[in-house]
């Protein structure tokens, strides 16, 4: 059997993997918001919008960090804002959303 050898990928998503991490906690979320789960929500939205930007500035995808800086600020857990209701359920979702495009199109060239 003749087995053609794989070649291996031009590019690196290193954002990919922390954004499906924040993305599934935000699906989550409106449950875990129910069981007072919160500050997890917050923490883990917060500091993988942080890590997510940190790839992006690598990547220089710039477009990416005001965004991503912005999920940080209002999923901040320390300083939080006093959000609640239907579009804060509905933003969770949302913001998984984002973490999910921003993890598959930010990426770097593989040295």
């Amino acid at each position: 059997m003749n087995r053609k050898e794989r070649t291996p990928s031009r590019y690196q998503r290193n954002a990919l993997a922390p954004s499906l991490i924040a993305a599934a906690i935000l699906f989550m979320a409106p449950a875990l918001i129910q069981a007072n789960w919160l500050p997890l929500v917050q923490f883990v939205a917060a500091i993988f919008a942080l890590i997510v930007a940190w790839f992006a500035l690598q990547a220089r995808h710039w477009w990416w960090i005001p965004v991503f800086v912005a999920i940080a600020v209002v999923w901040n857990p320390v300083a939080s804002f006093p959000f609640s209701g239907t579009v804060w359920i509905a933003a969770q979702p949302a913001a998984a959303v984002v973490f999910i495009v921003a993890g598959a199109t930010i990426k770097v060239i593989r040295k």
